[in-house]
């Protein structure tokens, strides 16, 4: 999930077993009301709309659609829930009365809202130690309410969690006034946790009508916390637990459930707040009893909390989006396969889209293929000429003036991988002749990757992925998760190629070995680093480099995390001699990501400076006589860094390949993903991507600053 400034975006459309019926009147979109944060100005309701349920795009440039102050008591709004009234024209939305930054997490209100447009509302705010001073004068915390039709009363009912003085939160409930503008009576308790629950609180209600049973998805903190599933055959009274065990897919803390049915078919979303991570997970169900993420599948250009999603119509999604769309921010993914479909570049200031295709494509004759939400339209349609230059597009909302953008289309050789990746280590094998690049799977929120793939090339340019090599969760005993920073090297042993895969795991580092480059790597069976060196009170052990000396074939392991230790591999190369460790003399600037190669007599020591979340993540460089020998660095030693012209940022954490035979040499390096990993803040530092440059050196052997690029390099004969 992904957040985007408004300057540029993309979003690639799939089309999924549930389909779409556009006749205007079935369900065929669907809205999604969330808020975005804790701060001020993010308690708010957010909208964004769907039209597969999967790909999710932010209306008003994922600005608050209601005023907060306007609509509550406290000046923040949170936990918004929609439902469609019975009549199918009747819109209704409640919503959490709540301001962080002042009140903390203590709150009495909660917000009803009424629409029949989905634009324009009525609001009203239930105070509930005011309303009902004699039941509920002592509520502290009234949060997450949600309304359901009950057909036995013809009501609605609206239910939501509150705690008293020191009684955990409990789900309660009650009926809308007619005019859904109060409660009619003081709240009840809806849900009693099992007697053996040994925490009770229960909060988050999220209640589905399913085969006949009233479901209602709950976040409980008894037992192993996370989103519990009650059921019950009366809408107010008999839920019963259906198992202490998480419905959710997460270990993690989670809140928030909200589930939908997928329009036209029998699948169910359950999606929720990973509220720890900055993420939100999708799964999908057919029985709601068993889940499976969907996180692939998913896309928003928005950071959600705490929603919910509710079909709609054709008719209501042109209308939202006639209201809430513009210009600055048009709802139109390009989806032809031959795009690198993450780096497509929207700039609604200079009404450009910039289209970067792979190698192959055909700039005389090229399809953007276009899709774009109802409600917008644009031409030309079809295969245009990019040969000579962008190419004009006219983009129309309904009931707004058409705009023309400039549509250009460039064949870049980077990122050189699809996808997210990092923290690239480069080979190439003498016994088969290719190239491979070992990089972190990058993309998982706060770098939790666990498993390591490997890649091969011919020429630099055309990479092939050759699959996963070590999995930590099946393929490693003492670790299973963290898989970072990798790096390899190719050593002839008796007559035989083997090679040593040396990579980060829960913050130590491990060693693998295969016969081949591509695996299959079994592990050692321990950490082979493990502790800090002597001296070393910061810092973490990651971030493993192997290199092997020309000049006498011994080979060096350096790492580090705010220190660069080295240290001197024993014959097995799966064993350091401990005596050999060192620190080396790096300055200030040193981070992470030691690197080393050797060229004419001279050992350069290349780390990266700064933090991966940073723009200004860069890679300096040192020079000695020896693989541990004294360090000299030079008053200007960057090798690369950012290029704001070029809207490049975070380049850092490198490798290098001399070209065999040659005094040919390439930068291997991680960006962040271009162009929204600017926007994306923290998040940014784990949605990088793999690119190449050419590497340079003066007459008098000092490294020339690389300039990063979006061609990249040209493909080696």
């Amino acid at each position: 999930m992904i957040l985007i400034s408004g300057l540029c975006f993309f979003v690639f459309s799939v089309l999924f077993g549930c389909s779409s019926d556009k006749a205007g009147n079935d369900t065929s979109a669907y809205l999604f009301a969330y808020f975005t944060g804790n701060a001020p100005g993010e308690e708010a309701i957010h909208f964004a709309v769907s039209e597969d349920g999967y790909h999710y795009r932010a209306l008003n440039n994922n600005q608050a659609v209601i005023d907060s102050k306007q609509i509550s008591t406290s000046g923040g709004v949170r936990d918004p829930h929609i439902l469609r009234g019975e009549d199918g024209k009747t819109f209704y939305m409640v919503a959490t009365d709540l301001f962080v930054p002042e009140q903390g997490w203590n709150n009495y209100a909660m917000i009803l809202l009424k629409s029949t447009d989905l634009i324009h509302w009525e609001s009203s705010v239930v105070n509930i130690p005011e309303t009902f001073k004699n039941e509920f004068s002592d509520v502290n915390r009234v949060w997450a309410p949600q309304t359901i039709y009950d057909e036995a009363t013809k009501k609605y009912m609206v239910y939501f969690s509150m705690k008293q003085g020191d009684d955990p939160d409990k789900i309660y409930y009650a009926y809308a006034n007619a005019d859904f503008s109060g409660l009619e009576s003081a709240p009840e308790q809806l849900y009693f946790p099992p007697e053996e629950s040994n925490t009770k609180a229960c909060i988050d209600g999220d209640i589905v009508f399913f085969n006949g049973k009233y479901h209602l998805f709950h976040k409980a903190e008894d037992g192993d916390p996370g989103i519990k599933l009650a059921v019950s055959d009366q809408l107010t009274e008999g839920y019963q637990l259906v198992s202490d065990k998480r419905m959710d897919c997460e270990t993690s803390p989670v809140e928030g459930s909200g589930i939908f049915k997928l329009n036209n078919c029998n699948d169910w979303i359950l999606m929720y707040d990973l509220y720890t991570k900055g993420g939100y997970q999708f799964t999908r169900s057919t029985d709601l009893e068993s889940f499976t993420v969907i996180d692939q599948d998913i896309s928003m250009n928005f950071h959600p909390r705490h929603g919910t999603v509710m079909p709609i119509t054709d008719k209501e999604l042109k209308l939202l989006v006639s209201t809430y769309s513009n210009y600055d921010d048009l709802l139109v993914d390009a989806s032809s396969p031959l795009l690198k479909k993450n780096n497509v570049c929207f700039k609604a200031q200079d009404k450009t889209i910039y289209l970067p295709v792979k190698t192959g494509a055909d700039m005389n004759h090229f399809d953007p293929e276009f899709k774009t939400f109802s409600g917008i339209s644009y031409s030309p349609k079809g295969a245009q000429d990019f040969s000579k230059g962008s190419v004009k597009y006219t983009f129309k909302i309904d009931g707004k003036e058409s705009q023309n953008f400039e549509v250009s289309v460039s064949e870049d050789h980077n990122p050189v991988l699809e996808g997210y990746k990092a923290d690239p280590d480069i080979l190439y094998s003498e016994k088969t002749g290719k190239y491979y690049i070992y990089p972190t799977s990058d993309g998982f929120n706060n770098w939790s990757g666990y498993k390591f793939s490997v890649f091969s090339s011919d020429n630099l340019v055309d990479w092939t992925d050759e699959g996963v090599i070590i999995d930590l969760k099946k393929d490693v005993s003492w670790a299973n998760r963290n898989a970072w920073a990798p790096c390899i090297v190719e050593k002839k042993i008796d007559g035989q190629y083997k090679y040593f895969y040396y990579f980060t795991a829960a913050q130590k580092i491990g060693v693998a070995v295969a016969d081949n480059p591509t695996g299959p790597f079994v592990d050692s069976g321990k950490a082979l680093i493990d502790k800090k060196p002597k001296g070393i009170t910061n810092g973490q052990e990651i971030d493993p480099d192997v290199f092997t000396d020309p000049k006498t074939g011994k080979s060096y392991l350096y790492w580090g995390n705010g220190y660069m230790a080295a240290a001197e591999l024993n014959d097995d190369m799966v064993s350091i001699n401990e005596k050999t460790t060192k620190l080396m003399n790096v300055d200030n600037t040193y981070r992470e990501g030691s690197y080393v190669i050797y060229r004419n007599g001279i050992y350069y020591f290349m780390w990266s400076e700064d933090d991966t979340r940073s723009p200004n993540y860069k890679v300096r460089y040192a020079t000695s006589d020896s693989p541990v020998g004294k360090l000299t660095i030079p008053e200007n030693n960057i090798v690369i860094r950012q290029d704001k012209d070029q809207e490049i940022y975070a380049t850092g954490h490198n490798s290098a390949i001399q070209i065999p035979g040659k005094d040919e040499w390439y930068l291997v390096y991680h960006r962040f993903t271009r162009p929204k990993g600017i926007t994306m803040g923290r998040a940014g530092g784990f949605h990088r991507e793999v690119c190449i440059d050419k590497l340079e050196f003066d007459a008098g052997g000092s490294i020339k600053e690389v300039k990063p690029t979006l061609s990249g390099i040209d493909a080696l004969n």
